[in-house]
């Protein structure tokens, strides 16, 4: 199964760095994503990147079994 890395604020939203979930494609990893972790998790997601092996993604990119799908929310810096 493919593996998927949570970061920043989809971790905290899943509860979870790191999961293993069923899927052929990036969009149907992230479906199950959903389904496990809820609305809060949907949220984070829409306005995420999504990354397989280190290189950007799209929903239709094909993921395999030793693949690994990375959320990372946007990240807004601190005041200086």
């Amino acid at each position: 199964m493919p593996t998927l890395r949570l970061f920043a604020a989809a971790r905290e939203a899943a509860g979870t760095a790191r999961d293993e979930l069923p899927g052929h494609t990036v969009a149907a990893v992230l479906e199950a994503a959903s389904s496990r972790y809820g609305d809060r998790f949907e949220q984070v997601l829409s306005t995420s990147r999504v990354w397989v092996n280190g290189s950007p993604a799209e929903p239709t990119t094909p993921v395999g079994d030793a693949d690994e799908v990375a959320v990372l929310p946007p990240v807004s810096g601190g005041e200086r």
